[in-house]
């Protein structure tokens, strides 16, 4: 993604995208979806644009679940409903 108010904007997905550098009042209502939904690292986002103005961001649209610890949280959950009964 390319943002700059030397050239005009452009949709030239998934090479490139070259946004203005600021959004316009046009922006609340004309967002667009740019291609499909992708991960990066433990996120997943989507390219949005303006249909008017051709301001583009990248959308976070939820956060990937870390295994290792949701695993080590289930453990700790399990065990704190042992009941620990002294013999």
């Amino acid at each position: 993604m390319e943002y700059t108010d030397q050239k005009p904007p452009k949709n030239l997905y998934p090479e490139r995208i070259i946004s203005p550098v600021r959004s316009g009042p046009c922006c609340f209502t004309d967002m667009e979806e740019v291609g499909k939904p992708q991960e990066d690292g433990r996120w997943v986002f989507q390219y949005r644009r303006c249909k008017k103005c051709g301001f583009a961001l990248r959308v976070i649209l939820r956060e990937i679940p870390d295994a290792a610890l949701a695993a080590e949280l289930r453990k700790i959950l399990a065990n704190s409903f042992v009941r620990n009964v002294p013999e």
